[in-house]
């Protein structure tokens, strides 16, 4: 019996966000192994993988403020920059992924993302429910998108999981970052700040008012927006549990991936 997980590679852990446009090759490497091993470990598995943009897109997309909409010829040029920015990182991770026996296969979600207000209320599905029936690992990241309202938006990947997981219904969502779950307070600022080791409806109101923006910049909202995210979809689709978690330790996400029960840090997200 087949299960799917959605894997995110998250721009904190991918890139250096405090430097433009700077990956972390090593890491990338490492953690596309670790996929790797997963899927070669377990027959059964299938998976969706995304990345976030870190200081590529993240960077880019403030200086053109592209979330807040696209209007004039400048918007637009800026739009395109976005764009290129997010595909370069892109292809980075994609040629991690491959080098590492993972087929994946990247599918640009502006090719057919369309948005409202900044909310995702289109998406073609069909490649990605194709790729998978053919045994690929398709790929998809943050991206830039059009509006029907304000002519363009940036869209995160938290945004394309949850439109991509209300069709293909995935049993786990795995949010790889840099720290290690959800903290009170930034644990980058405040090391000493009390770890949240689970949500759920009974602590979900005082968490979020907790929650501020990330340490870096981050044109889609921070910790706050992503966990609301996961927090909605776990409401909609009961069954589905959602892992939030460090990339920094070796071996760590291949264990979120095969034996989830036997990670000893994080922060998961159960029926809300």
């Amino acid at each position: 019996m087949t299960r799917l997980v959605f894997v995110k590679l998250g721009g904190s852990v991918i890139t250096d966000k405090g430097q433009p446009e700077t990956a972390r090759p090593a890491v990338i490497a490492r953690l596309a192994g670790e996929i790797a091993t997963a899927l070669a470990s377990d027959p059964d598995l299938r998976m969706v993988l995304g990345h976030g943009s870190g200081s590529f897109g993240h960077v880019s997309a403030g200086h053109y403020r592209t979330r807040q909409g696209v209007r004039t010829d400048a918007d637009w040029r800026g739009f395109a920059q976005v764009a290129a920015v997010a595909a370069r990182l892109n292809r980075l991770v994609v040629d991690a992924l491959l080098a590492a026996g993972v087929p994946a296969w990247s599918l640009q979600p502006s090719a057919s993302a369309r948005c409202r207000e900044g909310e995702l209320e289109s998406l073609e599905v069909a490649p990605i429910e194709e790729a998978l029936s053919h045994g690929l690992v398709p790929l998809v990241y943050g991206d830039v998108a059009l509006d029907d309202v304000q002519g363009a938006t940036i869209i995160s990947t938290e945004q394309i999981f949850g439109f991509l997981a209300r069709q293909l219904n995935p049993t786990q969502i795995v949010l790889v970052g840099v720290v290690d779950g959800v903290y009170e307070q930034d644990p980058l600022r405040v090391p000493s700040a009390p770890h949240i080791p689970q949500i759920t409806a009974e602590n979900w109101a005082q968490v979020r008012r907790q929650l501020g923006g990330s340490y870096a910049t981050d044109v889609t909202g921070g910790m706050l927006s992503k966990v609301e995210e996961m927090v909605g979809l776990v409401h909609d689709l009961p069954g589905l549990a959602v892992l939030l978690m460090s990339g920094e330790r070796a071996g760590a996400l291949r264990t979120a991936l095969l034996a989830p029960d036997q990670l000893d840090r994080g922060t998961r997200i159960h029926q809300i």
